[in-house]
């Protein structure tokens, strides 16, 4: 099924500038990472959890920031940023959702999108990110994020947003922090797997892999696509993930920790590993799971989807950590010299100066914040 408008509000005069398929009443399990669903899943089955994290408004400031917004930014309409308004009704139509969420575009140099709010989700881009895509590419960061509103992503968010600024107040308390960041440390884990799924919706909305995959290398590297290219890109993601030994498998850890992204590389090699798999061609043919279902979605059947997704990742992961956890879990003999090997970079338990492991320094140190242009698009 084609579209023939490019909103929810019926109006016949916006068209998109490219045919794309429906999908009508579709629920968001159906591009939602395992991981993430199964977390959204438990939480939604959670009696009274929608009472208790919306009665946290009157603590959160949501109504702070849709006032701040709405007075310092520019509203999305007909009037203004015509194309993007254009962009984000036919990115409600296509994944079929009721109400068009408002949309700002705030000035900040930096390239950046988030979905955010309570009671109603909200989207906001910058204008960096708006002067650095293009339509295409565009269109793909905006059904990214309407897909954050489809799955429920903004009130995570929000809390996630709150509770980062709560820990900064609190560090002089004794323990206070520790208590807070463990919470947002979990949230953060949660929603780099959201991002994932995110992503999906964008590659849903825009029907364009390689208008994603661009948009991605820009939020990288910058508008500079003639000096770029996407096999390339890829391989940085592969060599990423294959490459050093465990001291490097630890060192990622520690980057990826402050982080509510994955890294851009990891995005982009997720994002075209779905657009291939067959769970994809079946939602492009019009086979997905539907909204109304989701009132009878088992959670013990989405958390062995996710455990099996988990379990796949580490059989599947070329990281040397990941390497390890397999073998242990196979029974692989001689733990001690592997790990002796691992860490050191040298073939098995030599020990002496004839190793031919990398020395002391790792160039990926980790970092107390978000890397600069990092989008959530």
């Amino acid at each position: 099924m084609t579209d023939d408008t490019s909103g929810t509000t019926g109006s016949s005069d916006k068209v998109p500038s490219r045919q794309r398929k429906r999908f009508p009443g579709i629920s968001s399990r159906a591009y939602e990472h395992p991981a993430d669903r199964s977390a959204l899943v438990a939480l939604r089955k959670l009696t009274g959890f929608d009472t208790v994290f919306k009665a946290l408004s009157g603590l959160l400031p949501e109504r702070s920031l849709r006032l701040l917004f709405l007075s310092d930014s520019v509203r999305v309409s007909d009037a203004q940023f015509s194309h993007l308004n254009d962009m984000l009704r036919d990115a409600c139509y296509i994944l079929d959702l009721e109400k068009v969420p408002p949309m700002y575009v705030t000035q900040n140099p930096q390239p950046n999108a988030m979905c955010i709010g309570l009671d109603e989700p909200i989207i906001v881009v910058t204008t960096g990110l708006v002067e650095l895509l293009d339509e295409e590419e565009m269109r793909a960061v905006i059904g990214h994020e309407v897909g954050h509103a489809l799955s429920g992503h903004s009130v995570y968010r929000t809390i996630l947003l709150f509770l980062t600024n709560l820990a900064l107040k609190v560090a002089w308390i004794p323990l206070g922090n520790v208590a807070i960041m463990a919470i947002v440390t979990a949230l953060r884990e949660w929603f780099r797997k959201s991002e994932l799924s995110a992503d999906r919706a964008g590659l849903l909305v825009g029907q364009d892999l390689k208008a994603s995959m661009r948009g991605l290398m820009k939020i990288a590297g910058g508008n500079h696509l003639h000096e770029m290219n996407v096999d390339a890109f890829l391989e940085q993601a592969e060599e990423y993930e294959a490459g050093g030994d465990l001291r490097d498998s630890v060192l990622k850890i520690l980057n990826i920790l402050p982080r509510t992204h994955p890294f851009t590389t990891v995005r982009a090699a997720e994002l075209k590993k779905w657009a291939e798999s067959r769970d994809f061609q079946r939602i492009m043919d019009g086979h997905y799971p539907r909204r109304d279902a989701d009132k009878d979605t088992s959670v013990s059947d989405s958390f062995r989807q996710s455990a099996s997704s988990y379990a796949s990742d580490v059989r599947n992961s070329k990281d040397p950590l990941m390497k390890l956890v397999g073998d242990i879990a196979g029974g692989t003999a001689d733990m001690g010299g592997k790990l002796r090997s691992k860490f050191t970079g040298g073939n098995g338990g030599n020990s002496g100066n004839g190793g031919s492991g990398s020395t002391g320094t790792a160039k990926g140190e980790a970092t107390n914040g978000e890397e600069p242009g990092s989008a959530e698009s």
